[in-house]
C-alpha cells in the first residue's frame, strides 16, 4: 500500500499545538518536517498590520508521511483536539520516497 503525504498549513499560533499532537502519536505519525511559509489569497484572513502592508499572513507547514489510513486518523486527531484551529490540509499519494 503507498504511502501518502500529508501537508498541513496552520497559523503560528497553532502550529505547536499540532506539533505536539504528532509527537504525541508515533503510531501514526513516524516523523514530520515543519518551516515557515506565506499564506495567500482571498481565503487568507490579514489581520495585523504587517499583514495588510505584506499582502500575506505568516504560517508554518508541517509536512508527514504514513499509509493513508494513518493520515486520516491524524486528521480527525487534530479536528476533535483543535476545532476551530483553522488548518487547512492536503493528502497526495507519494510516488517515490527515500534518503539519497
Amino acid at each position: 500500500m503507498p504511502d501518502f503525504l500529508l501537508s498541513l498549513t496552520t497559523p503560528d499560533d497553532v502550529a505547536q499545538h499540532v506539533e505536539d499532537l504528532l509527537l504525541s502519536r508515533p503510531d501514526l505519525v513516524r516523523g514530520f518536517t515543519s518551516g515557515r511559509v506565506n499564506g495567500h489569497g482571498a481565503a487568507i484572513q490579514l489581520v495585523e498590520a504587517a499583514e495588510l502592508v505584506s499582502g500575506h499572513s505568516p504560517r508554518i507547514q508541517i509536512q508527514t508521511v504514513g499509509p493513508e489510513s494513518d493520515m486520516h486518523a491524524v486528521l480527525a486527531l487534530i479536528k476533535q483536539a483543535l476545532p476551530q484551529a483553522n488548518v487547512f490540509y492536503w493528502l497526495l499519494p507519494v510516488v517515490a520516497m527515500g534518503r539519497l
